[in-house]
């Protein structure tokens, strides 16, 4: 069983950033690959990013490409999205999840969850 808790959410002014952090415990974090997924109000919940067990590959959806960066340290299990550029349309519940195997854009493929965290961007 993994346990992750995501932290850094918060409001920020657009064209401002954010550093979202997603801590794993409770199992060998360098098996996982790791997404990054939002729901903002009245829609389906989103996948934001993505990277592979060891880092060295990494997904985004269109609308984030060349303002989010996923990464991750596996030292310290923990997986962080740097959000750059953000934009009103970029609020959401930001959440992190883990799975086996590869990265995936479908949530429904992804065992374990954090609760979530905010992010409110102004105009």
């Amino acid at each position: 069983q993994v346990q992750l808790v995501e932290s850094g959410g918060g409001l920020v002014q657009a064209g401002g950033s954010l550093r979202l952090s997603c801590a794993a415990s409770g199992g060998i974090f360098s098996t996982y690959s790791l997404g990054w997924f939002r729901r903002a109000p009245g829609k389906e919940r989103e996948f934001v990013a993505g990277i592979s067990q060891r880092g060295g590959s990494t997904d985004y959806t269109d609308s984030v490409k060349g303002r989010f960066t996923i990464s991750r340290d596996n030292a310290k299990n923990t997986v962080y999205l740097q959000m750059s550029s953000l934009k009103p349309e970029d609020t959401a519940v930001y959440s992190c999840a883990a799975r086996r195997l590869e990265v995936r854009s479908t949530p429904d493929v992804y065992a374990y969850w954090g609760q979530g965290t905010q992010v409110t961007v102004s105009s």
